[in-house]
């Protein structure tokens, strides 16, 4: 009998809120129901399969770091010389 290997199930909530996640993170909210309703629909996918698993979801949030800017140079006070 062979193994049965199983992708992750990935859910790309795109940009979100600190309310969202906040939301999310007690359980209620936008992104909760989003959750749960992938979470059934994997079940229904599985059919007789998902009797005997349980599905854990696992949400990854992320959020890109801004950039730093930079300073302009002290020499110069920060602005371009205006003789040269």
């Amino acid at each position: 009998m062979a193994p049965i290997l199983n992708a992750p199930i990935i859910l790309d909530v795109g940009k979100t809120s600190r309310r969202n996640i906040r939301q999310l993170a007690r359980g209620c909210g936008k992104l909760s129901s989003d959750v749960h309703d992938a979470v059934n629909e994997v079940t229904a996918n599985l059919g007789d399969q998902a009797d005997d698993k349980q599905l854990v979801p696992v949400i990854l949030l992320y959020r890109k770091k801004s950039r730093k800017r930079r300073r302009a140079s002290k020499a110069t006070g920060g602005l371009f010389p205006a003789f040269f």
